[in-house]
């Protein structure tokens, strides 16, 4: 499964969104997006995804990363990129019932989703 999230990064500070608990992955941590469509290009898929999710405006980025993580549910292709918010950004979302903003120094400490770990990754280190 192809899939593309946004990495929001202002300073040291990095936005995060908490998985709601119902949904699979509940209760851990992940860069807003979801799955690519078919034909579709990767950066007008997460624009899509974060005016369904987040009902923000984005400007897109540079590729942060792009990791394939096997789940129990398959293989996951997530490609995160670099995104700058034209809109404002909600506290919560359909998908998620937290959405704040963390120092990189925290990020580890996050309960993270398996397929966002790499990214999250490279953001401390950088």
């Amino acid at each position: 499964m192809d899939v593309v999230a946004a990495v929001f990064a202002e300073q040291d500070y990095v936005l995060a969104c908490r998985r709601r608990p119902h949904l699979r992955s509940g209760g851990r941590w992940e860069f807003p997006g979801g799955k690519v469509e078919s034909g579709e290009d990767p950066q007008d898929a997460l624009a899509r995804e974060l005016r369904e999710e987040l009902d923000v405006e984005a400007e897109i980025g540079a590729l942060l990363d792009r990791t394939t993580t096997w789940t129990p549910t398959g293989p996951i292709s997530l490609a995160c990129y670099v995104v700058r918010s034209l809109t404002p950004l909600p506290a919560t979302s359909p998908d998620h019932d937290v959405i704040s903003w963390f120092d990189r120094a925290r990020l580890a400490a996050l309960n993270w989703a398996e397929p966002d770990r790499p990214a999250m990754w490279k953001l401390i280190v950088s």
